[in-house]
């Protein structure tokens, strides 16, 4: 009788595993009997860019659960959004503040009860107050990774001039045909426009025929001009190493990899303006996470150790104030990212379309790059 309850306590899930262990042998059950202990990666689905799926990221996470969760890796928030819509179960996203609103809008998001984050207190309050973590009154991301997305260019390479009137316009030249490339976006017409004279709060969000005619004209001359878009930043860093490419869009982790090989490398603050970005975790309903292993997650990320890692290994700035404090102090002054407060004045912090905006700029867009190619 004993063994019977046992067995039926055991399968409720009313003993540990360690108890199991322990008492299995005394009534001669087998270990292949015992239920199996839930992974990390069967209670957990994240929805990653490329590289943020190694370990080093979400260490405490790692310490407590053993080992990774279970990652769809994404080229872009579009491509993530999409793949959702069409039955992919995920728990955890990793979008950026202008677009965690298209995830919101679909009704996809879950509220993130800070008080559950032992680091929420220690991120820079501009983050938390920043366009696209609160939406309806809630919190839908927390903070975690932020940095520029300017021009990349070799000194030694380009013409002069453009080190004494440092512009976009570079990315749009015919003299530099085959030799730059830039970010598969359709910022390439926004920023266009900016080259063009308009400022980028006025662009943004631009649509209909004036949006059109702009994909005419700059996103025509950006496809003539460009070598290649990209989409992974290690083919265009092997390309600015080899000199193939000598100026494109770019973010801070590739001049920090190409100084760090000793490649000539600077990094640009046009006279049309530097963007500023800033990603996040955001917290899903179409997966079927188990709900703390959920925030233990987002916890790891705002972690001050992690954010040390961003910063001494990617170049990229970290929602956490004190991660800058135990962070290489050269590493910080390496990348110039100290204070987002800042940088935020100083730059231009990437907006959220309306969604109808951002479908229709994306569809022009991908209809100009099918002519193109």
């Amino acid at each position: 009788m004993q063994r019977h309850k046992f067995i039926d306590r055991m399968y409720q899930g009313k003993v540990s595993r360690r108890d199991m262990m322990k008492a299995a042998g005394a009534f001669g059950i087998g270990a292949t009997m015992l239920p199996r202990a839930a992974t990390a990666a069967d209670i957990l689905t994240c929805l990653e860019w490329g590289g943020y799926d190694d370990p080093s990221y979400f260490q405490p996470f790692m310490e407590k659960y053993g080992e990774a969760p279970n990652f769809s890796i994404f080229a872009g928030e579009e491509e993530a959004l999409a793949k959702v819509l069409a039955g992919f179960a995920a728990d955890v996203m990793h979008p950026c503040n202008y677009s965690v609103g298209r995830f919101v809008s679909a009704g996809l998001t879950v509220p993130i009860d800070t008080s559950r984050l032992t680091h929420w207190n220690d991120v820079f309050p501009v983050l938390k107050e920043a366009d696209g973590v609160v939406m309806n009154g809630d919190v839908v991301m927390v903070p975690a990774d932020w940095g520029n997305s300017s021009i990349a260019y070799r000194p030694d390479l380009v013409d002069p001039s453009f080190l004494e009137n440092e512009s976009w316009e570079i990315l749009y030249d015919p003299a530099y045909a085959g030799r730059v490339s830039t970010l598969d976006n359709e910022l390439v017409i926004q920023i266009g426009l900016m080259v063009a004279g308009q400022k980028y709060e006025d662009v943004y969000d631009l649509t209909g025929p004036e949006f059109e005619a702009a994909a005419q004209e700059w996103g025509k001359r950006g496809l003539d001009t460009a070598r290649f878009l990209w989409t992974d930043a290690t083919t265009l860093q092997q390309a600015m190493a080899s000199g193939e490419i000598v100026a494109a869009y770019a973010w801070n982790d590739l001049v920090g990899n190409l100084r760090a090989e000793g490649v000539p490398i600077a990094y640009a603050n046009p006279k049309e303006g530097m963007f500023t970005w800033f990603c996040g975790l955001t917290l899903l309903n179409t997966g079927s996470a188990d709900e703390a292993a959920a925030y233990d997650f987002l916890d790891a990320w705002l972690a001050p150790e992690t954010g040390k890692l961003l910063i001494e290994e990617s170049g990229y700035g970290h929602a956490n104030m004190k991660s800058f404090e135990i962070s290489d102090p050269e590493a910080v002054a390496n990348m110039g990212l100290t204070d987002p407060v800042a940088m935020m004045e100083t730059s231009l912090v990437f907006l959220t379309p309306p969604d109808a905006v951002q479908e229709e700029q994306t569809r022009i867009w991908e209809d100009l790059k099918a002519l193109h190619f």
